[in-house]
């Protein structure tokens, strides 16, 4: 009675492994066909590539969006550089003087600092914050403006899938060129 149990569970795994072997096999199988049917599919697709950095370097309107923030922030980053040189300026006095002041000029010169580099690291603070908003929103534009020219290039030439921002990319696909051209130099 042992040994026809033993023989029906060697039956079974063997079963279960020729089951298994098969099901490899045919995995096999469709996988090479899958790999082989890929490059006929894809002789047939038209694709491009656009690179998003570029166009948001190049192109007309991110230099004019570029140098309109420039002009806007100009006034507020001299500000805030006269803040520095105005806090720099007083911790080298303090520390020229140090020495000959008495313990009450010396904690309200070192208040002073405070405050003026306090003062300088919030206006800093500030500046970098509206700027960053303010640059986020005229990127946003620019690329909403870029996506819907690449969309109309990709239904002008048939284009069937375009990538943006690839690791590598053949030169003879990048189609960056036209959307700049699309977007005005």
């Amino acid at each position: 009675m042992m040994a026809t149990a033993v023989n029906t569970s060697i039956l079974s795994n063997a079963q279960r492994s020729m089951k298994l072997l098969r099901a490899c096999a045919v995995s096999a199988v469709l996988a090479v066909g899958t790999v082989v049917a890929m490059p006929a599919m894809a002789q047939g697709s038209k694709i491009g590539f656009v690179n998003t950095e570029r166009i948001l370097r190049e192109s007309g309107p991110a230099k004019a969006a570029q140098a309109k923030l420039d002009a806007e922030f100009k006034r507020r980053e001299s500000e805030v550089q006269r803040l520095q040189q105005n806090a720099q300026g007083l911790a080298q006095k303090y520390e020229r003087d140090r020495a000959t002041m008495n313990d009450t000029a010396r904690l309200k010169q070192e208040r002073e600092i405070s405050i003026a580099q306090q003062d300088f690291e919030r206006k800093g603070r500030e500046l970098r914050e509206d700027f960053s908003v303010r640059q986020n929103e005229a990127l946003q534009g620019i690329i909403q403006s870029a996506n819907n020219a690449i969309k109309q290039i990709a239904e002008r030439e048939n284009y069937d899938i375009i990538v943006q921002d690839a690791v590598t990319v053949n030169p003879s696909i990048d189609i960056t060129e036209k959307v700049i051209q699309a977007l005005g130099r």
